[in-house]
């Protein structure tokens, strides 16, 4: 986990500057891919994503190395073909794992957040689980077990892996020739992130769209066929955490309510958006119809609030990057302290953004906690030995989210803000 927190203190502001370039793309040639408030919580939902993974927080049925141990038949020694087939085999298990998500019932709440937001740009690459709290990606590795490919090569390959497939969420590269062939290009990512029927469950390869060919998933873009993005229900939230749970959700109230014992059981299991017949008739669901009219989600924002949404989010950022810079000398449960603020900073403002007023409790919960933590141990997990003052300037930073949410709450626009809906 230190390997994977250091990773991220370079991945981060990597992913930062080119999300920083493809916005000023945009405002230069006056096609602007991105809105404040959707760009937010999807990078709040990256942020979550990169919290869970790095304390290690879930349940892994099998491990790779264990399954190397017990089901190798052979042992590699050439360097380069330990190296490709381990890439061929993570892009293999990862076509397959995006398969099940796109197909099954279960799956699909793990991967509903990725397609979430209504717009598709960089920002929405970064929209990532926090719902994958059961980890059987290694039995999809199962091959590359049985051919002898070493853990550690595994574990190098992986994150390389994962980084690789974000530069191709962006509508601002057109199709690339004889790449198309070969690998995922914008393109063909911008076709499986479209909810029109003609693109629906398409492309979903990772690095390699050969398996999409080999096994009937690809679909190429059609220039009379505009991509439109999102997912068929729509979140109708800006709150990342919301949104990793609402599928779920829907399945055990289904589930709960359905007077059928047999699909109380097989709805866990069946195609991506099955319902009982009895329940879909006393309790039916929206759905997008009308791909090219539904309404988008935007809530109430002023100048104001973008701002002071955009300042939250590079906060948050800054306090994530230490974390991971001090992760060694917080320790394992400081890490999970500094997590929950992490994660009730994100629900707060988020939850802010959407306009619903109990969001000033959370944040004003969590500052004095904050501010507590700070007058209790005279630092902010060790910041001070890096920053003159650091604590104080994190104590003056709760203290700005109490204000910001009073005043966005009761004084900014209160009439537009919705009640609290339970």
């Amino acid at each position: 986990m230190e390997a994977y927190a250091n990773a991220l203190l370079y991945a981060i502001p990597f992913f930062m500057i080119l999300l920083i370039i493809e916005i000023a793309y945009g405002y230069f040639v006056k096609n602007q891919k991105h809105k404040v408030m959707d760009s937010v919580s999807s990078i709040s939902s990256g942020l979550t994503n990169i919290v869970k993974d790095s304390l290690g927080i879930g349940v892994i049925i099998v491990t790779y190395p264990y399954l190397l141990e017990h089901l190798a038949l052979l042992e590699i020694r050439s360097s380069w073909i330990v190296w490709l087939i381990a890439f061929l085999a993570l892009d293999f298990a990862g076509y397959w794992n995006h398969r099940l998500s796109h197909k099954i019932n279960f799956f699909w709440n793990q991967h509903v957040i990725h397609h979430s937001s209504e717009e598709f740009n960089l920002a929405c690459a970064l929209r990532q689980s926090i719902s994958n709290l059961l980890g059987y990606f290694p039995l999809l590795l199962i091959p590359a077990a049985l051919l002898g490919v070493p853990s550690k090569v595994i574990a190098v390959l992986a994150p390389i892996h994962l980084f690789a497939q974000f530069w191709y969420h962006t509508q601002h590269i057109g199709r690339l020739g004889w790449l198309e062939y070969l690998i995922i290009t914008p393109s063909q990512h911008r076709v499986h992130h479209a909810i029109n029927p003609e693109y629906i469950d398409k492309n979903l390869g990772q690095i390699l769209c050969i398996w999409d060919r080999w096994f009937g998933t690809f679909q190429e873009e059609l220039d009379n066929v505009p991509p439109q993005y999102g997912v068929l229900k729509p979140a109708s939230t800006w709150n990342p955490i919301l949104i990793n749970f609402q599928h779920i959700w829907r399945l055990i109230k289904d589930a709960w309510r359905t007077k059928s014992y047999w699909d109380k059981l097989r709805i866990w299991f069946m195609p991506t958006g099955w319902r009982p017949a009895d329940v879909k008739k006393s309790f039916p669901i929206a759905i997008i119809e009308d791909v090219y009219h539904f309404k988008r989600y935007k809530t109430p924002a002023s100048n104001a609030l973008k701002g002071y949404a955009i300042f939250q989010l590079l906060a948050t950022t800054f306090l994530l990057l230490f974390m991971f810079f001090n992760y060694t000398a917080i320790g394992f449960e400081g890490l999970l302290l500094f997590g929950a603020y992490v994660f009730i900073g994100i629900y707060g403002y988020t939850t802010l953004i959407d306009r619903k007023s109990y969001a000033v409790w959370i944040e004003l919960f969590r500052g004095i906690a904050g501010i507590g933590l700070i007058f209790n141990t005279s630092d902010w997990f060790g910041i001070d030995s890096y920053i003159k003052s650091g604590s104080l300037l994190i104590a003056c930073y709760f203290l700005v989210t109490i204000m910001a949410a009073v005043y966005f709450t009761f004084i900014e626009n209160r009439p537009s803000i919705k009640k609290v809906a339970f």
